[in-house]
This record gives structure tokens, C-alpha cells and sequence, in this order.
């Protein structure tokens, strides 16, 4: 399967934004952004023409990064956010906060969007009971996300547990520290999504 290998401070750089991708790295004083926050590469630092078609494309980019999807799943969720009822870039970013990876992510269960992958692939989460190993894999009303009892003694889930709390949760999901587990009250809608992103100018490049 394909998947971004480059560094992740990287992709900060481009979007001229902390994305948050290397978990708590990126609130300290080591994060590069800090110390670099323009462009990667040799032009990095030279003007940029703001065109229409710019603007659509990086949001369109922030949009993917932030969340770890590559072009292709992205452009598949943009088509199935079309076909739904609502409003298309508002559908999408449900879509996007709706999978698994990003609702242990969400639920302070994992650091980043990438450890959180990682453990999901590596079979440490249940789904009303079921082992789930797809990182995709995509949460509904009521679902409860629970961690399998012979995980909850690895280090990445101690760490969590000590340090459920720190981070804000949405509403729309409800943490249980002490049972490690994760109730999925709703899908949430646009007012409690945090992710700094323009979904309309997405919506406005793929409808071109």
C-alpha cells in the first residue's frame, strides 16, 4: 500500500501551519516550524502568487494531511460526500472525523493521527466487541471502541491513561480512562470540528 514516507515537519512547512502530526513534539520548542516557518526547499522563502486555483489546492492538501489520507481515498470521500444529503465540505469532514484512526486519535487514546494508525493496524481496538484492524474503518451513532485487555499493559496505553485529560475531547465522543474505551455518542457536525481547514474551497477544486 502507499504511503508518505518524507518527514512530517515537512508538511507543516508547505501548509505554513502546525498540523499537528508528530503528537506532543509539535508543542515544544524542538518542533522545526518554530524555528523555520516558511516553505521547505531552496525557494522556501520567496513570494508565492496567491492564485484561486493555489489557494483550492492547499486546502485541499492541508485537508489530507492533517487526516494521513492519500489523493485517491480523499477524492473517493469526496465523491461519496456528494451523493449525501447536507452540505458536501461539511459531509466530508464528517466523513474524515468518522474514522476509526482519527476517533482513538480524538479520544486521547494515541499521541498523533499516525501512532493512532499504527495501532489500529496492529489490532489493538475492538468495535462493539469485533477487532477492527483497518485505520479507515469508519465509526457510527452508539459504536463503543473499546482496547483489547492484553494491550492495555504496552507502554503507548499506560502513557495515555496518565495522561487522559490533557487534551480537549469533542463532544460528540465520550473517553472512559480507566476502561480505555471510547463512546461514540454521535457523528459530529461542523460546529465542533476542530480542523482549520476551508472545506468549501475543497468543494469548489473537485467541482471545476
Amino acid at each position: 500500500m502507499a504511503r508518505y514516507t518524507g518527514a512530517d515537519c515537512k508538511r507543516c512547512r508547505r501548509e505554513k501551519m502546525k498540523l499537528f502530526l508528530k503528537g506532543s513534539k509539535c508543542d515544544g520548542p524542538k518542533c522545526p516550524f518554530e524555528s523555520r516557518p516558511f516553505p521547505p526547499g531552496q525557494h522556501g522563502r520567496g513570494r508565492t502568487k496567491e492564485t484561486e486555483y493555489l489557494l483550492q489546492m492547499r486546502e485541499k492538501q492541508k485537508a489530507r494531511r492533517v487526516y494521513g489520507v492519500l489523493e485517491k481515498q480523499f477524492r473517493g470521500y469526496y465523491e461519496e460526500a456528494v451523493t449525501k444529503p447536507g452540505k458536501t465540505g461539511e459531509v466530508l469532514l464528517q466523513i474524515l472525523e468518522s474514522r476509526l484512526d482519527n476517533v482513538v486519535y480524538r479520544a486521547g487514546l494515541a499521541q498523533s493521527r499516525d501512532m493512532a494508525r499504527q495501532l489500529v493496524k496492529h489490532g489493538h481496538f475492538l468495535v462493539n466487541g469485533v477487532k477492527v484492524d483497518i485505520p479507515s474503518y469508519r465509526v457510527k451513532e452508539h459504536d463503543i471502541v473499546t482496547t483489547r485487555e492484553k494491550s492495555k499493559e504496552m507502554t503507548p496505553f499506560v502513557v495515555s491513561q496518565a495522561q487522559a485529560g490533557q487534551r480537549p475531547v469533542p463532544a460528540w465522543l465520550e473517553p472512559i480512562p480507566s476502561e480505555m474505551k471510547v463512546l461514540v455518542h454521535s457523528l459530529p457536525a461542523r460546529a465542533v470540528i476542530d480542523t482549520q481547514v476551508q472545506e468549501q474551497l475543497i468543494v469548489e477544486l473537485y467541482s471545476k
